[in-house]
């Protein structure tokens, strides 16, 4: 399975059969459909990438070039079907996926776009945006509401007035996996959770997920937040091209040192979910293990993302979804890391 740059037509091509199946089963009479941007289906996809002039008119044909119009997906793996590869992933584990980021090939599939729950691996969408729209150096005072979490809510110990940078929140976020981290970088952020999930939902359509859906920060379960291995890889790929992601990510504990409410110091020690960079779960040798995201919950099952290094040093991201337990997880992800 090879990466190609075929991606981008499909949608344009779907939208207008839709039109003309819509047109079809509402009869043959005379209303009209009075489109804003009609898709005309003899006309070519180029047109609808064509270069602009000044004034907001159509460049001439020959202005074109493969320079100008790149295609969107022509530097990521693509997959349509399935592929051979151990064969308790059929049992144990709803989803999976091996991309080798290369030369495009997809190694393994299993329900590459089947919509599952996340979980905690929300939390790489979460901090890709943290990245991308704020400063490390930032600092970001918790709230109340990020700081009152469930009971059984995975956090990082943070408490209303709080100031940490955005860095020491990231790594809360990445390594203890804390909903609280990840409630006041939202906040601080969009203003709200609510307001974060927005712009969560955008980015992920903007870095081509076509099957997600978030409603918070952290992948607390709600039937509404959903995403699938394919699109989980494109979020840890779009991650991973910030250095500070790939520091955090790849880091098994960090001192982390901040001021609470009233001005005085507090220290913790963070430690990573990630069993492979904790020495718990054993590797391939040939393979190193760079980071990525855990995630929990009853609904999703075991989750993990992983970005790795093969024995050529080539980069490779693998995933497994709702996993039947933390060993069998950690089991299949081995495998996947050998093809």
């Amino acid at each position: 399975m090879k990466c190609t740059g075929k991606l981008r037509w499909k949608i344009p091509l779907r939208l207008a059969a839709l039109s003309v199946a819509s047109m079809l089963l509402s009869g043959c009479g005379t209303k009209e459909y009075d489109l804003e941007h009609p898709y005309d289906v003899y006309g070519t996809s180029i047109h609808y990438i064509q270069p602009q002039a000044a004034d907001g008119t159509e460049a001439a044909p020959e202005a074109s070039s493969e320079k100008t119009v790149p295609f969107f997906a022509q530097e990521l793996c693509i997959s349509e079907k399935a592929s051979a590869g151990p064969q308790e992933l059929s049992a144990n584990a709803e989803g999976a996926g091996v991309f080798h980021l290369k030369d495009g090939t997809v190694t393994y599939a299993k329900n590459l776009y089947e919509k599952l729950y996340p979980a905690s691996t929300t939390k790489i969408l979460t901090a890709y945006i943290a990245l991308k729209h704020a400063d490390l150096s930032e600092s970001v005072t918790v709230s109340e509401q990020a700081a009152n979490q469930a009971g059984d809510s995975s956090v990082c110990g943070l408490k209303a007035g709080d100031q940490l940078t955005m860095e020491e929140l990231l790594y809360g976020l990445l390594l203890e996996s804390g909903n609280d981290a990840a409630d006041a970088i939202a906040e601080h952020i969009s203003g709200s959770t609510q307001s974060f999930a927005v712009l969560m939902n955008e980015e992920a359509a903007a870095l081509g997920a076509t099957q997600s859906h978030f409603t918070n920060p952290h992948g607390l379960h709600d039937e509404e937040h959903y995403t699938s291995v394919y699109d989980l890889y494109l979020f840890l790929n779009a991650a991973f091209q910030y250095d500070a992601f790939q520091t955090i990510a790849h880091t098994a504990k960090h001192t982390a040192v901040y001021r609470n409410a009233s001005g005085a110091s507090v220290t913790q020690e963070w430690e990573t979910t990630d069993k492979f960079l904790t020495g718990e779960a054993i590797a391939p040798d040939s393979v190193t293990v760079l980071g990525g995201k855990t995630g929990t919950t009853n609904a999703a099952g075991y989750c993990l993302a992983l970005y790795s290094q093969n024995s050529a040093g080539e980069p490779v991201i693998s995933i497994v979804m709702k996993a039947d337990s933390s060993d069998v997880l950690y089991t299949l992800m081995a495998e996947l890391l050998k093809l």
